[in-house]
């Protein structure tokens, strides 16, 4: 049975003081694949060890469906983790390996073939259930690495960078076969990665870290539409950061830049001038009948990417403007275009 988890005021510093994990608070729900995204040494991995009971926590407390499992070894806490290097036995089989954790806590020989069969069907490798760990690629032996946590029917199931010794085609295919696994069984997962794509795909919800501190939370067209701060911003995908004013006419918002005014649907909270977030995605080309919030750009130059291009346009200011396009779209270096920008696009950053 999946557990709901809280996190109560949870910091950690190392002996020589240095802080890795500044007090949060955290709530995640049964059932939730829950996302711990941030950049290298934000203290995502340090708050994952610290749930499974690998860490000590310098204060705050950990709760599974309401009981406090703080001072718990990890044997004790019904958490399941799936590590970077898939931490598999090399001269044991794969069944073997999937049926270490069950052997551990003595359950019937029988009960342990019926989940370790149940659990390799789960990740599709019961036809590789006699091969040897060294036989098999780095997607097969994830996959085993999962069975063998999923095997236990962990309350919490926790994963610290799973995929990130894959290639790129069999990372795509593993974050399929994660999500998956973890909505059919119904798992309460948290997910640490670096890697945006993995948490925006996946994700039921995303807390953001950066220096110790949770940045925000949300859902993932929540942190990618509507991002808090500068960091939050850049780090969910590429970004246009515009200084402006705020205007208010006939009741609508209106952004003036340095190489145009602009429509705003996305509340300004009041504020008079601040920074306006603008995806690279969000700029397209103008048609004929356009009117409103279409400017004026000279394109400079563009990096063809197979399915998209990435282009760089000069405003009328001199601001070097990413935009992300069509490859089938072609610019001459030096020429004019009509570009314009939705509405509904133009989000002002609260910092």
């Amino acid at each position: 049975m999946s557990a709901s988890v809280k996190i109560d005021g949870i910091s950690k510093t190392y002996k020589k003081g240095t802080p890795v994990l500044l007090p949060l608070n955290l709530e995640i729900n049964a059932g939730e694949l829950f996302f711990l995204l941030g950049p290298s040494g934000c203290g995502k991995s340090t708050l994952l060890r610290i749930i499974a009971g690998l860490l000590e926590p310098s204060e705050g407390r950990i709760f599974f469906d309401g009981r406090d499992i703080t001072a718990l070894p990890p044997e004790q806490r019904h958490a399941a983790m799936v590590f970077q290097n898939y931490a598999l036995w090399p001269h044991l089989s794969v069944f073997e390996n999937v049926a270490f954790g069950l052997r551990a806590v003595k359950l019937p020989e029988k009960e342990i073939k019926a989940k370790v069969t149940e659990a390799l069907q789960l990740v599709r490798m019961a036809d590789f259930a006699d091969r040897r760990v060294p036989s098999l690629s780095g997607g097969q032996q994830q996959r085993v690495a999962l069975a063998r946590a999923v095997a236990v029917s962990p309350q919490v199931l926790l994963l610290d960078e799973p995929l990130s010794n894959l290639d790129a085609k069999l990372r795509d295919e593993m974050r399929m076969e994660i999500s998956r696994i973890c909505h059919e069984r119904k798992l309460t997962a948290i997910y640490v990665t670096h890697d945006r794509r993995e948490a925006l795909s996946m994700g039921d919800r995303i807390a953001l870290l950066d220096k110790g501190v949770i940045q925000q939370l949300g859902s993932p067209v929540e942190l990618y539409r509507k991002p808090r701060n500068r960091f939050a911003a850049g780090f969910l995908g590429g970004v246009n950061f515009i200084s402006c004013t705020i205007e208010n006419r006939n009741g609508a918002d209106w952004a003036k830049t340095g190489f145009g005014e602009f429509r705003m649907e996305n509340g300004t909270g009041g504020k008079k001038s601040g920074t306006v977030l603008i995806r690279p995605e969000a700029v397209t080309l103008a048609h004929e009948r356009d009117t409103e919030n279409v400017f004026t750009a000279e394109f400079v130059s563009g990096t063809f990417l197979g399915e998209r291009s990435e282009l760089q346009f000069k405003t009328a200011d001199g601001m070097m403007l990413d935009v992300t396009a069509s490859a089938y779209e072609i610019f001459s270096p030096g020429k004019p275009c009509r570009l314009k920008i939705d509405p509904r696009d133009l989000i002002l950053l609260e910092d």
